[in-house]
């Protein structure tokens, strides 16, 4: 990776997550016809895009008829539920959360096994609490052995834009969760002193 591509890569912002995380081979095709864990992370990837895609009429629609809005979130909350509930069997496919950094650029994780320097992969992540579903093609920049088994760095590769807005939204809104919880955190700090003169 050039120097230029390190750069570019530190400037997204990275975020500490729990995600789903299963790595393929590049080549990797999925042809079993008993197995319906690719039509169904498919089919998540594909609620998520279209939901993304809504926003902008939902907003449209709100401005004209408020009423109906609001009925059409209801039922986007409905859809929203029911893909969670399904989203334990895509879980169980794909293996247990665990945690990585993730930035728009790439992802670290601990993996049990070394990849090779330079090694194209395809990444399978579940993106929490949505379930959202993204396969993305990524390349190995860096494997190590440590205590635990192998510390990777990946970058991805030829992300399409609706891919490249659901990382960004994903990781903005994981970092605004941090930001609220942090401050929230703060305050409980503030507070206790406070009630402890009182007594």
């Amino acid at each position: 990776m050039s120097s230029q591509d390190i750069e570019e890569r530190r400037e997204y912002y990275r975020i500490e997550d729990r995600i789903a995380l299963q790595i393929l081979p590049r080549e990797h095709q999925e042809t079993s016809a008993e197995d319906r864990e690719p039509a169904l992370f498919e089919l998540f990837g594909e609620l998520h895009r279209l939901d993304f895609e809504a926003q902008l009429l939902l907003r449209q629609i709100a401005e004209n008829d408020r009423t109906l809005a609001n009925y059409l979130k209801v039922q986007n909350k409905r859809i929203e539920l029911l893909g969670q509930a399904i989203a334990s069997n895509l879980l169980e496919a794909i293996g247990p959360a665990r945690t990585v950094m993730l930035s728009e650029a790439g992802i670290d994780f601990q993996h049990d096994q070394p990849l090779a320097e330079g090694e194209s992969i395809t990444l399978k992540l579940v993106l929490m609490p949505l379930a959202l579903g993204l396969r993305l093609p990524a390349r190995v920049l860096r494997c190590s052995h440590n205590a635990t088994g192998y510390a990777i760095a990946a970058a991805f590769e030829s992300l399409s834009d609706a891919q490249r807005q659901f990382l960004a939204r994903h990781i903005l809104q994981k970092q605004a969760l941090e930001r609220r919880l942090a401050k929230e955190r703060q305050e409980q700090r503030q507070e206790e002193p406070q009630q402890a003169d009182s007594h």
